[in-house]
């Protein structure tokens, strides 16, 4: 699953990025992959220019990218460091977008949906209480696109990626609305480890679709507990993707 689905969820501009943020988007998946080491100096300023073929000002307005995202420190007479995870800006939705096509990590797929559990049963019970008609609409649309899908996979999870957009957004809270990325991560790269066509785990569809009617009938408590319980199904797949790639 591409990171350019997450772009795509999130909206994000489709013109063709400058070269400083094509530069910087290579430099930043390379360091959310691990390939260049937390703590560990990048290539200096002369090398970036003769590998990616651009002038100095592309890098120095690269590494000014990076820098806002917490990802690199510049240091004068040190060099341009890569900083500790703790301090990267998680929830920006370039770091989230390139995690999608970084190798699988156990950890932060579980901080992610940490997070989700928290959060999201919350988001369904209030949902449930100040639903717009049309909130409710997107809800059951998403739904529906979910268990009509019969083409990609990608289409698929652009449904299920919908459908809690759709929750979050029904919450009426600006602050729960600005958590979807993390979701959009979840899912992409959820795909990615257990390995499945999501379209034939007939539970999960099962699961929104309760999750929705709990919504649609004004029972918070319901649809808390189904989202709990849809969140929870999701955690146990994970666990057991990670441990089948363990053995």
């Amino acid at each position: 699953m591409s990171e350019l689905v997450y772009y795509d969820l999130k909206r994000a501009a489709t013109m063709t990025p400058s070269m400083p943020i094509q530069v910087a988007r290579e430099l930043g998946r390379r360091i959310v992959a691990g390939t260049i080491e937390e703590g560990t100096l990048i290539d200096d300023e002369a090398s970036l220019t003769e590998r990616y073929q651009v002038s100095r000002v592309v890098i120095r307005d690269a590494v000014k990218i990076l820098v806002g995202k917490g990802l690199l420190d510049v240091r004068r007479g040190i060099g341009t460091r890569v900083k500790p995870r703790s301090q990267w800006v998680l929830w920006d939705d370039d770091v989230l977008a390139w995690h999608v096509n970084a190798p699988p990590n156990q950890d932060y797929i579980n901080q992610l949906m940490d997070i989700r559990l928290a959060f999201e049963p919350k988001a369904s019970r209030w949902a449930a209480e100040r639903a717009t008609p049309e909130a409710l609409a997107e809800i059951e649309a998403a739904v529906v696109g979910m268990e009509l899908e019969q083409g990609s996979v990608e289409k698929f999870i652009i449904a299920d990626a919908l459908f809690h957009r759709a929750v979050l957004r029904a919450a009426r809270n600006d602050y729960l609305t600005a958590m979807e990325g993390v979701i959009y991560s979840a899912l992409l790269i959820s795909v990615q480890l257990t390995n499945q066509d999501p379209r034939k785990n007939s539970s999960s569809v099962s699961f929104h679709r309760d999750v929705y009617q709990a919504i649609a009938d004004k029972d918070g408590e319901l649809a808390e507990k189904l989202t709990k319980k849809l969140l929870k199904d999701a955690i146990r797949r994970l666990h057991e993707a990670f441990a089948n790639r363990e053995s």
